[in-house]
């Protein structure tokens, strides 16, 4: 079985932040696909389901972002799931509004939720779908920026990065990561 983790922080204020962005790609899967998401044994969400005819775990972590491995390692423990059957979706600044980059294995590139999964689960070898948020205005906080909401005129190229993305975790479960990759490793017109 795949397991397809969000990354995010709980709670309503983080609510449609960037640094939710891998909420909302889960919940858009889970919406498309008919899966509940409900409390797990562990510090998670989760529900079970068929994404592109493959069995797949959607989940999202109850931990905040620094502390996601932890949740992450539950739920491959529970359901004895290798680290190379997981997908990590998480934003990231250094990409542009609405861009992807898809990743066999890598390093956290300064993500403190990808930096939490590497170091529980003791290696870099699991995929991870980046989407990119943009960067903060010059002069603005880097902490501020990710944990603000998406402006209203952003909304549009939000919903389609959302939904390019979902087709991403679609397209990799039915066809693989290296057609996934070619697909989707490319700028956007977005921004």
């Amino acid at each position: 079985m795949k397991v397809i983790a969000g990354l995010g922080n709980p709670g309503h204020e983080y609510v449609g932040s960037r640094h939710n962005v891998g909420f909302l790609v889960v919940a858009g899967l889970a919406d498309g696909c008919g899966i509940r998401l409900s409390a797990g044994r562990g510090d998670f969400m989760s529900g079970v389901g068929r994404i592109a005819g493959v069995a797949a775990r959607l989940v999202m972590p109850l931990t905040y972002m620094n502390r996601s491995g932890l949740a992450i390692a539950q739920v491959l423990e529970e359901t004895n799931t290798a680290p190379d059957e997981l997908l990590v979706v998480c934003d990231d600044v250094n990409l542009p509004l609405g861009q992807l980059r898809l990743r066999a294995a890598g390093s956290a590139g300064g993500h403190n939720g990808l930096s939490s999964v590497i170091e529980r689960l003791h290696t870099e070898s699991f995929a991870r779908l980046r989407v990119g948020v943009g960067r903060p205005p010059d002069g603005d906080d880097m902490v501020d920026f990710v944990l603000d909401v998406f402006r209203d005129e952003e909304r549009t190229d939000v919903d389609e990065m959302i939904g390019r993305a979902v087709g991403a975790v679609e397209l990799l479960l039915s066809d693989g990561i290296e057609a996934t990759m070619t697909m989707f490793n490319r700028k956007t017109d977005i921004a």
